[in-house]
């Protein structure tokens, strides 16, 4: 017979000491949430049991939504522009014996160890000698390809993502160690951050080859009304220094 002194356990009770070991078990787990992970996700899975104040997988994006559609932009950009640059090299290509590859090609001085590209490549291709349809296709896109340049470099320098992605003074370094961690032959840890050396460096100088690849295309594209920049880049001559440092 019960003791009518003694009190019944209720069901917020039960519930209270069943919360409470099930967030023992939890912390026995994963350990207690960090102030930073704590109530950062708040789509959790029920599946694992934990608490609100716990989060077991943390989704941080890399890059923004503007960063990832601008690069995603350059992607048949670039596409189309590396198809109308095989048509200007078909067009070289044309009359065999008349200064025929003088251009593209791989070498040293009068030397060459081969020259881009073979009539194979572009018989695979069918690629036609279309020398006039190339560059204007090559020019066309080139517009978008600067607009999309211009708006990143603009977005990244507003938003202050280029305080991740300009080198500073342990950016040289750190690409060193990362190099031979990649490589094996360092087996350091590397630091956690967004943007190692290595990738500071890479995707900087990215910005400054795509200007230069620009720059050098208008000189081509317009000589003489760009006549300064054709200048500034070594006249007409450019096409040939254009050829082995871009092309």
């Amino acid at each position: 017979m019960n003791d009518p002194d003694q009190k019944q356990p209720d069901d917020k009770t039960s519930s209270a000491a069943a919360e409470s070991s099930r967030k023992s078990e939890v912390d026995q787990r994963i350990g207690p949430a960090s102030p930073q992970d704590a109530g950062s996700l708040d789509a959790r899975r029920e599946s694992t049991g934990i608490s609100p104040g716990r989060c077991g997988v943390k989704i941080e994006y890399k890059h923004s939504l503007a960063i990832r559609w601008m690069h995603w932009i350059n992607f048949p950009l670039l596409a189309l522009m590396i198809y109308s640059g095989l048509l200007i090299y078909r067009a070289d290509s044309q009359h065999e014996g008349l200064n025929a590859h003088r251009v593209y090609r791989v070498g040293l001085g009068s030397w060459t160890l081969f020259r881009l590209f073979p009539p194979w490549f572009y018989h695979s291709l069918d690629l036609k000698f279309q020398l006039a349809r190339g560059p204007g296709y090559h020019f066309f896109f080139m517009w978008f390809f600067a607009l999309n340049g211009v708006a990143y470099v603009l977005y990244t320098l507003l938003s202050g993502e280029s305080r991740d992605l300009v080198p500073n003074r342990s950016s040289f370094t750190e690409a060193i160690e990362v190099t031979l961690h990649d490589l094996g032959l360092r087996k350091n840890r590397l630091p956690r951050c967004k943007f190692n050396g290595a990738q500071r460096l890479a995707y900087t100088g990215v910005i400054f080859m795509g200007a230069g690849s620009l720059l050098t295309g208008l000189a081509i594209y317009k000589p003489t009304q760009l006549h300064v920049i054709t200048a500034l880049l070594g006249g007409c001559a450019i096409r040939w220094k254009r050829s082995g440092a871009w092309g």
